[in-house]
């Protein structure tokens, strides 16, 4: 199964046990691939090195790079040819809906209601990691 993880799973896997985590679980033993872009790769560089994010993890800054570097090195770098306008109240979630299309993926994955409650676009199911993860289970 191929799928698109939305920053903000990156994120959570970055840092807590959990869905998220258990998603990257998934790719680091290749039971899924995962296909991002650059603009997703750049918010996610973004927010790691964000002053909320630092000061939280200030004492684990070499983790947080080391964690940039496997996300990078477990996924499929793909660069998005169309411009797609479909999330008008978060035009900036649009990138990860182009990263998708482009890739071709099965599912994108996402904690953002604003990609949430499209739940489907282009073939391509949004999904929650909750839902992700016992739609993976039932197969």
């Amino acid at each position: 199964m191929k799928i698109t993880l939305d920053t903000n799973v990156l994120v959570s896997a970055t840092f807590w046990d959990g869905e998220a985590y258990k998603i990257i679980q998934l790719i680091e033993k290749k039971k899924v691939s995962c296909y991002l872009s650059e603009p997703i790769l750049m918010e996610y560089k973004r927010v790691i090195h964000s002053d909320e994010i630092v000061e939280k993890t200030e004492k684990n800054h070499l983790a947080i790079k080391s964690a940039l570097i496997k996300i990078v090195e477990m996924s499929v770098i793909v660069d998005p040819q169309r411009p797609i306008n479909a999330v008008s109240e978060d035009p900036d979630d649009n990138k990860i809906l182009e990263c998708g299309v482009e890739a071709g993926v099965d599912a994108i994955v996402t904690y953002d209601n604003h990609l949430l409650k499209l739940k489907m676009f282009e073939g391509i199911e949004i999904m929650h990691p909750k839902d992700f993860l016992a739609s993976i289970m039932r197969q």
